[in-house]
């Protein structure tokens, strides 16, 4: 017997009882319906010059350092390298949203948030030129290793995040992701373990609109990627990723909500990625020239240098400067990058394990025995 054939089952509804309410008020967490701007809006004239000044400064710093990088790619000295360009202001306002003490958690794409957070830029290319596997300590830095793998970054920078809390260190871990590693499991994972533990972790989903060929509409049907923040209780933002000075202000907001026990933030940031996903990539195979003719005209540097001409903060003089220190930060990268590495093969185990392994030992000793064999052929 089925429940439809039990006495009384016309009368059924299968609804909850009425003690039954949400545990958290959705409306709070839903984001607004359009991209959060300050450039060319009334809240501009509120923005510190200081603030739009550094952050200019380090977007064309960024622009050039993508363009260096992927000449070096065409010449041979980089493996691969997944340019930013158009991308800037989500990286550069980001990484200087974020404390000292704070730790970032970079995707494979976001180059320019570490290098804007202090790293070295001959140190940020090591891991994409296939020396080492990273090309910088990570404590040091409080920068995790850039993320090849989509999304992995993001429960490890929760359980940093939960970690810190429980110790009582005052600490935000900021997990930058694409818009394609939100289809990934990891992404889920983090961002429930995010919310039921309440830990304080910030979530940049950069949705530039493709994941490598796939557009957003094949990848989700839902109104916005900050909408997905509701259904793990969670706040969400949704804010123009070209504009520098908004992505400053909902990000520090974030990381300030975050460290005072409100728990994570999941944001997205509406970018777009003018050049192809990485050398290996053909972009004129799916989208047109046209659709990224009309992103080159919201460019997240020419946004800013408007608002800062306009507001007489910034002249010809000031851009000169920002560009002339951007060729001396390129010059010194062509440098660097074109002296050939001096690579140990024995380096391959360091750092893999505190203490290695008896299977690491062994291998080491069979590397090193073919070593020496070669090295007497010669």
């Amino acid at each position: 017997m089925t429940v439809q054939e039990l006495p009384g089952a016309a009368a059924y509804r299968p609804t909850p009882p009425p003690a039954w309410k949400p545990r958290t008020d959705p409306a709070p967490l839903l984001p607004d319906p359009e991209p959060y701007r300050v450039l060319g809006t009334d809240a501009a004239a509120g923005a510190d010059p200081e603030l739009l000044l550094r952050l200019y400064a380090q977007l064309v710093l960024g622009r050039r350092y993508n363009a260096q990088a992927t000449a070096l790619t065409k010449q041979g000295r980089l493996a691969v390298y997944p340019s930013s360009t158009g991308q800037e202001a989500c990286e550069v306002a980001a990484a200087l949203a974020l404390e000292e003490r704070d730790w970032l958690f970079p995707s494979y794409r976001d180059t320019l948030a570490a290098v804007a957070r202090g790293l070295d830029p001959v140190q940020a290319l090591t891991l994409l030129r296939g020396d080492w596997h990273t090309g910088y300590d990570p404590h040091e830095h409080r920068i995790a290793p850039l993320c090849t793998p989509l999304a992995t970054q993001l429960p490890h920078a929760v359980g940093l995040a939960h970690a810190a809390r429980l110790k009582g260190d005052d600490v935000v871990a900021l997990a930058m992701v694409g818009d394609g590693g939100t289809s990934e499991g990891d992404f889920h994972e983090a961002l429930n373990f995010a919310a039921v533990w309440q830990a304080p972790v910030v979530f940049l989903v950069q949705n530039n609109g493709f994941a490598i060929s796939v557009p957003l509409a094949k990848q989700t049907a839902a109104p916005s990627l900050a909408h997905k923040a509701v259904g793990y209780g969670m706040p969400g933002r949704l804010v123009d990723g070209n504009d520098a000075a908004a992505m400053h202000e909902v990000v520090v907001e974030a990381v300030a909500r975050a460290r005072r026990g409100g728990g994570p933030t999941l944001i997205e940031a509406v970018t777009y990625r003018i050049d192809a996903h990485t050398n290996a990539d053909d972009a004129t195979r799916y989208r047109g020239e046209g659709e990224v003719e009309a992103w080159r005209a919201h460019d997240p540097i020419r946004l800013l240098e408007r608002e800062l001409t306009e507001r007489g903060l910034l002249d010809e003089d000031g851009k000169r400067a920002a560009a002339d220190a951007a060729e001396t930060m390129a010059a010194d990268l062509r440098e660097r990058m074109n002296a050939d590495p001096v690579l140990d093969p024995m380096d391959l185990f360091a750092h893999v394990y505190a203490e290695q392994t008896s299977q690491l030992r062994e291998q080491a000793a069979q590397l090193r025995a073919e070593l020496d064999a070669e090295g007497e052929a010669r």
